[in-house]
């Protein structure tokens, strides 16, 4: 059993199930990865232009986003080890030679600088009128065989339907003004949930 010092107790997430986020106080949100726009290089006009779409949009909408921006340190490591493995097949000594020295100065200025990479996500929201932190056990039961009925798995579609409804307005909205959104699904929450509860950790997430 947890205690309230485990970093079990700490995290709001009860589950997450059929792309969906189920957090302990019982509110249900999906998540869409968004594109970036280069606002800086766009002209006055192009930039007032889409400071009025994107202000329209959200007055537009009846319920409430969260935008979260994640800068994570890149794991170059795979990357040098691909590069390891094409040196044998190189034609030359020349080009071999070429590739040592490339792969020797990437992991010289990667060991004195963190090559971050940074992402964009939207969090859509869903509050049940019925479902309590309580009642998650009774939507999907216990991990270890707990039985699930049919009432509850029909009323998590429904609700589930509500929250896509939400999402597809919002990646319209988003389209409009050039930002290009992907739902994530079960295997890419867990894998950003999981970095963003361990941070240092660059490997791949552990499989549910």
């Amino acid at each position: 059993m947890a205690t309230p010092n485990t970093t079990q107790h700490i995290v709001p997430i009860a589950d997450i199930h059929d792309d969906v986020v189920i957090l302990k106080d019982g509110q249900m949100c999906m998540l869409l990865l968004a594109s970036s726009i280069n606002f800086a290089l766009k002209s006055s006009d192009e930039q007032q232009a889409i400071l009025s779409q994107f202000q329209a949009f959200l007055n537009s909408l009846e319920f409430s986003l969260q935008i979260y921006a994640q800068s994570r340190r890149l794991d170059i490591r795979p990357y040098l080890e691909l590069l390891r493995t094409r040196e044998p097949d190189q034609a030359n000594e020349l080009m071999r030679t070429q590739l040592r020295e490339y792969i020797e100065f990437i992991s010289s200025f990667t060991s004195q600088v963190d090559i971050m990479s940074k992402n964009f996500f939207v969090v859509v929201p869903y509050a049940p009128a019925a479902l309590s932190a309580t009642g998650i056990g009774k939507f999907f039961g216990s991990r270890k065989g707990g039985s699930k009925t049919e009432a509850a798995q029909n009323k998590f579609f429904e609700d589930r339907t509500q929250l896509e409804q939400r999402i597809g307005l919002v990646e319209q909205g988003l389209n409009r003004i050039g930002v290009r959104t992907t739902p994530l699904g079960t295997d890419e929450l867990t894998e950003l949930f999981y970095h963003i509860f361990n941070p240092e950790d660059m490997s791949t997430a552990p499989k549910r």
